[in-house]
């Protein structure tokens, strides 16, 4: 039986950020405009408010804009 790797989480989602914002980087000196995430928010579950909230610190943390939409 193969022995299982441990993965550091912390840093691969930092190189994934990083990569991202790259990317978001990219797009905007060729698009001449920011990418962006919208995110459509229905109803007043707490969780979910924080788990939007959360997308949109990282969307802007990787340069790019960030739309909520509540319904």
């Amino acid at each position: 039986m193969a022995e299982a790797e441990r993965i550091d989480g912390k840093a691969f989602a930092e190189g994934l950020r990083a990569r991202v914002a790259e990317l978001a980087a990219d797009f905007e000196s060729k698009a001449g405009r920011k990418a962006g995430l919208a995110v459509v928010l229905v109803g007043e579950d707490p969780a979910s408010q924080v788990y939007v909230r959360n997308k949109g610190k990282q969307t802007i943390a990787c340069g790019m804009n960030s739309f909520e939409h509540k319904l």
